[in-house]
């Protein structure tokens, strides 16, 4: 769960005007396709995925996602966020001297 819950309402597009703007409007179709956008406070897209129609989504990877998106934004992008990393577990500081080195100085667990 997103704590607090979400602030803002879930829309539908049966005319597909926002599907068009995200390019997941299918035409022929008259439907949108499977995708969700995570878009900051700026109005900045920060990810895109689009799936095909027999292919769920994962509800708590995008949870995830959207918790790690935050954690970076409050730490004004001095802390990364790597993969499956949940809050609370350890992140990365960006610098040249991490290039090719996130193996050896990340801890997966």
């Amino acid at each position: 769960m997103v704590k607090g819950g979400i602030p803002y309402p879930m829309l539908s597009d049966p005319a597909g005007k926002v599907g068009e703007r995200y390019d997941v409007y299918d035409a022929d179709a008259g439907i949108n396709i499977r995708g969700q956008c995570i878009i900051d406070p700026d109005g900045v897209i920060q990810s895109i995925e689009i799936l095909n129609a027999p292919v769920g989504r994962n509800v708590e990877e995008l949870i995830r996602q959207v918790e790690a998106f935050q954690y970076v934004r409050e730490s004004k992008g001095k802390e990364a966020t790597p993969a499956g990393w949940q809050p609370g577990k350890q992140t990365l500081k960006p610098s040249p001297d991490l290039v090719c080195k996130v193996c050896t100085v990340w801890d997966a667990d």
